[in-house]
């Protein structure tokens, strides 16, 4: 079964990560959708019904995930 052409390349991801860490925003995550939408979470936005809201500051949200415990876990 062949795979089907992609909907995005890595120097897409590449420039939009870099266009908002100029900006100065702390990236939480990166996703990508199958129609090859790229969103980027910042570390200081709340997520409320799909919506994004950059919160300037701090954040206020744990953003660590399993795979960060168990990657951090690993280099000890």
């Amino acid at each position: 079964m062949a795979r089907a052409p992609s909907t995005f390349k890595q120097q897409d991801v590449t420039k939009a990560v870099r266009a908002v860490a100029a900006a100065g925003v702390n990236i939480a995550r990166v996703e990508i959708d199958r129609t090859g939408k790229i969103v980027i979470i910042s570390a200081g936005a709340a997520i409320e019904d799909s919506k994004v809201t950059l919160v300037l500051g701090e954040p206020t949200a744990d953003t660590s995930s399993e795979w960060d415990e168990a990657l951090n876990r690993d280099k000890r």
